[in-house]
């Protein structure tokens, strides 16, 4: 039953009204809720923007990063040798994805199994700090590896980002899921946009990287500022005992009108792998997803090269990340319209892609084929990725019980980040090999 009156008449709302106070659940404005819950949405939608807005810059800026060291004044080339048939850096772009993704895959591994003992204030505000030092540590960089160091700060920004607000979608209502998956796409465009746009006014990849900063002051608005959340959600205080801790943290308001009486229950290992389990059937196609789509944009875009316009190998690369994200934001936003099930179809329609384009670049097809053609497999590329993305945990928030939703939520957001790890593991042996060839 709805919290709110269903007629003029007061029988209604006073049958409603006598429910919530034998709940002890006292009920705001129609109102207010309204507000409240529009507030929360597009609260989710800018933490998913801020969340992955440094992990994908450092993506798109990771051929400037390797090819200049960013200093002012000097350009070091680290190009490979003038034999090969490919134009390509002396380190492939992988290394830049494994520094932006190792971290995180460490914290999404660990983090279901202790992340619940730390308030949420004190994540976002670990997240807000370390974003704020990877564009910092990047921008003022004059060499490679000091450069990396700060890409880190962005994974680990990110990949605990994305640990606790999953998580924290289990205390509002399930729809806020779509919106920060859409702020999360939102991120891409905008990040490799705006990079790319920065860069081609005339501003330094590292000015353009210090404008950057105004991100994590978002970050901080949006969490501590627009969002409402519930009273029982764990902000500040450090719980004394984990019954303690798990007790505090029950969030669910049923969308429905069915009343949620038991509190979750604490969570053994053997029922966290049970639940794990159960998630298999989409865990194990996503990672499959991103390991494709991943090793096409690390391992595979900086081999793509069109020599003979007007663009430059840079430019390029900028703008294949560009309509990658552009893809990505465009299917991570169609919950609305388009919902899938059997995610692993999209797997296999990435692994395709990832193998056409690999045998034409080895077979050296891809040039004839032009440009705009490579552009649209591109963005084909994104929107299967981010369809992947948004239907695996939106099938997950619908089909998890309600004291086992947060978990599920936590746990499930490692498999993009191990089918990037793969990716970028496997990438750079391929990238030296195609280096290497005369």
């Amino acid at each position: 039953m709805e919290n709110r009156p269903s007629d003029n008449t007061g029988g209604s709302y006073g049958s409603d009204w006598e429910d919530e106070e034998e709940e002890v659940l006292p009920v705001p404005p129609p109102r207010k809720d309204e507000r409240s819950h529009w507030r929360n949405l597009s609260a989710f939608w800018l933490l998913g923007l801020c969340n992955n807005f440094a992990y994908v810059v450092m993506l798109s800026a990771a051929h400037d990063i390797l090819r200049t060291e960013t200093n002012e004044t000097s350009t070091l080339n680290v190009s490979s040798p003038n034999n090969s048939r490919y134009d390509c850096n002396r380190i492939s772009t992988a290394a830049v994805l494994l520094a932006d993704i190792l971290p995180t895959l460490v914290i999404k591994f660990t983090a279901p199994f202790y992340i619940h003992l730390i308030p949420y204030n004190y994540r976002v505000s670990l997240c807000i700090l370390t974003a704020a030092a990877s564009f910092l540590i990047v921008s003022y960089s004059a060499e490679v590896a000091v450069s990396l160091l700060g890409v880190v700060f962005a994974s680990i920004s990110s990949g605990l980002g994305e640990v606790t607000f999953l998580s924290l979608t289990a205390f509002f209502q399930s729809d806020v899921v779509s919106y920060w998956s859409s702020g999360t796409g939102g991120a891409g465009i905008l990040g490799s946009l705006s990079y790319l746009g920065l860069t081609e006014v005339g501003l330094s990849p590292r000015n353009s990287l210090l404008v950057m900063l105004v991100i994590p002051v978002l970050l901080l608005l949006s969490y501590f500022f627009l969002l409402k959340p519930p009273a029982s959600l764990p902000r500040w205080v450090f719980p004394k005992t984990l019954d303690t801790c798990l007790s505090d943290q029950q969030p669910l308001i049923q969308d429905s009108g069915s009343r949620e009486t038991d509190i979750r229950s604490h969570l053994t290992l053997s029922q966290k792998w049970k639940i794990i389990k159960t998630l298999l059937k989409y865990m194990i196609p996503l990672s499959t997803v991103y390991f494709a789509e991943y090793f096409i944009n690390q391992g595979l875009y900086e081999l793509i090269y069109f020599p003979n316009i007007s663009m430059g190998h840079s430019e390029q690369y900028r703008w294949y990340q560009m309509l990658y994200q552009a893809g990505v934001f465009v299917s991570r936003s169609s919950l609305r319209c388009v919902r899938i099930r059997r995610i692993w179809v999209l797997s296999v329609l990435q692994c395709i892609v990832a193998t056409f384009l690999l045998v034409g670049i080895y077979r050296l097809f891809l040039p004839h084929l032009g440009i705009p053609v490579i552009f649209l497999i591109i963005v084909f590329e994104g929107l299967l990725g981010g369809a992947a993305y948004v239907n695996t945990f939106n099938n997950i928030a619908e089909e998890s019980k309600p004291e086992h939703k947060e978990f599920a939520m936590g746990a499930a957001c490692v498999s993009d980040t191990l089918g990037i790890s793969i990716s970028g593991a496997i990438a750079i042996p391929v990238h030296n090999y195609f280096c290497s060839l005369g």
